[in-house]
């Protein structure tokens, strides 16, 4: 599932029935400081990964090579205004005439290819979540029978499953129809609570005064559902978007939980159970929603010299498109097939801001992994919004290698979010986090940054954290070509600086940690300590890809 979504309603139901959350850790009230993500602590007094200096001072004069990053996601607007010069060109293809040229297997694939549509020119927009597939064939087998019906190991191995899942999933369906009747009450109370702000900012300062002044009782408790939310990390620019966000919960109450609903068979048309097929989809890259993939593409590579819209972190790259990520859980044979097409067509560094919290097919995924780290191709992948310790609770994918190899991937970067708080408001309130399993946090709070239409907006999430070290690691890439995507992994996570002091712990109220206890660098990446690092690292002995 696209991560951006997921932040929607995570960080909305943070929120508390009473008004009164002051002593919450978190509270910014204030708006994201313009580019916010690229800035630099000791310059500018924020707490971004320093991209603008580091193209006027240790990137200063150096050559670069063009990279390509592919971006597995919902889709790309490839005719952005600040897009569109970096958008990759399959130059063995020629457009339009129906013909596979270059014979790749992928017909006038110029930009990208879409896993999630068929060959009619249909795409599917929404599908249900793993949990939801999964139950849907465990029934098939096992409704209506007792634990003592079940016969043979490998049966009652799956039944058990079929009880776990059919007991979460029971309670996650329940749930979406009152969260999408929840959130749109949160809706009302926004719309109404900005008919009376009028021309003020939303502030918990200005949304609190109205809501202890107001004589009109449904604008009075409005204000204070508003008021409330402010105070628990959600910020204005993200209530401003709230459409959004009703809409996402409305797919969740119709299409995630919705056993009767699977539009694989239909508009895709491939054999979902052959997991070695390779050969299926179209070639519309962009898709009927490319909000999410956008913006992850503009964080990573928006033309940085057009003084336009924004600036991405890599000045060098071309953007390939790969759409398999649908509003809902992705496939694991997309994954796979994504990561692969990738890896074939040229990409050095793959951007994932998608995840779940099943698999249908870890293995098909891994060997893809494992391809890709053959191939010398990196991986950055989001970690999730859930507020979840990712070594204690299930996120895939991820980097474990195989349960006989138990090792992790060396070309795979697992990113946390980070705020531009100070004072323990440092990290995103909703990031997953682990010790073990994530490597380096990054800017992922109110990102502004492209959406269709050559349009903008500010989006939060690990989604947007992600594509920020996926933009390093191409800059890397690009003035240090002879790095290996194992060292590139390792510059990144050995350059983070490290968050000095306590932090408040994502999801929790008033409980503090340090950086340190929950991600294995303890740090939050950085462009300039990078490159210095990388100045360092390219004359030495290459590490290995294992």
């Amino acid at each position: 599932m696209k991560f951006q979504l997921r932040i929607g309603i995570a960080a909305l139901f943070l929120f508390v029935a009473s008004a009164a959350s002051a002593n919450y850790l978190n509270p910014l009230d204030s708006a994201a400081p313009e580019n916010w993500f690229n800035l630099d602590m000791s310059t500018d007094g924020v707490r971004g990964v320093s991209t603008e200096v580091a193209y006027e001072t240790v990137l200063k004069g150096k050559k670069s090579k063009t990279v390509v990053v592919a971006v597995i996601d919902s889709g790309v607007d490839i005719e952005h205004e600040d897009l569109n010069e970096v958008i990759w060109v399959n130059e063995d293809e020629i457009p339009d005439n129906g013909i596979d040229d270059d014979g790749n297997g992928y017909i006038d694939d110029i930009h990208g290819w879409n896993f999630i549509g068929g060959a009619n020119g249909k795409n599917i927009s929404a599908d249900n979540l793993e949990m939801t597939r999964l139950y849907r064939d465990l029934k098939a087998e096992f409704d209506g029978m007792s634990e003592d019906d079940v016969k043979g190991g490998k049966a009652k191995k799956r039944y058990a499953q079929y009880v776990e899942i059919k007991k979460e999933f029971d309670k996650a369906a329940g749930q979406a129809v009152g969260q999408y009747q929840q959130m749109k009450m949160i809706a009302d109370a926004v719309a109404t609570t900005t008919a009376a702000l009028g021309e003020a900012e939303m502030t918990v300062e200005n949304v609190s005064a109205i809501a202890d002044k107001s004589e009109d009782e449904a604008t009075k408790q409005s204000a204070q559902i508003v008021a409330n939310l402010l105070n628990n990390g959600v910020s204005a620019s993200e209530l401003a978007g709230i459409d959004r966000y009703v809409e996402s919960s409305k797919n969740g109450a119709e299409y995630y939980y919705n056993l009767d609903f699977d539009p694989r068979a239909e508009i895709v048309g491939d054999d979902y159970r052959n997991s070695n097929e390779h050969i299926y989809g179209n070639n519309d890259v962009e898709g009927p929603e490319a909000s999410h993939g956008t913006h992850v593409a503009g964080i990573i590579g928006a033309i940085r010299n057009n003084d336009v819209g924004m600036k991405g972190v890599a000045n060098d790259v071309r953007i390939m498109s790969i759409r398999c990520v649908p509003d809902g859980d992705e496939r694991d044979k997309d994954v796979a097939n994504a990561i692969r097409y990738a890896v074939d067509n040229g990409a050095s560094v793959i951007n994932m801001s998608f995840g779940k919290g099943y698999s249908y097919d870890e293995e098909v995924v891994e060997k893809a992994i494992k391809y890709a780290l053959k191939k010398d191709v990196l991986l950055v992948h989001a970690a999730g919004n859930s507020s979840q310790n990712n070594d204690v609770d299930n996120n895939f994918p991820n980097d474990l290698l195989g349960k006989k190899e138990n090792k992790e991937a060396a070309n795979w970067l697992e990113i946390g979010a980070a705020n531009w708080g100070k004072n323990g408001n440092q990290l995103a309130t909703f990031s997953n986090y682990g010790k073990e399993q994530v490597d380096v946090f990054a800017p992922g709070v109110d990102l502004y940054a492209t959406i269709p239409q050559s349009d903008y907006a500010s989006l939060s999430g690990t989604s947007m954290a992600s594509p920020v070290v996926a933009g390093i690691a191409a800059v890397l890439r690009s003035y240090y070509p002879t790095l290996t995507a194992a060292q590139v992994k390792q510059i990144i996570m050995e350059s983070a600086v490290p968050l000095e002091g306590e932090v408040n712990m994502p999801g929790s109220r008033g409980k503090t940690t340090t950086l340190a206890e929950i991600s294995r660098t303890g740090g939050v990446a950085n462009l300039v300590e990078a490159v210095k690092l990388a100045e360092q690292t390219k004359g030495k002995k290459k590490v290995k890809n294992p």
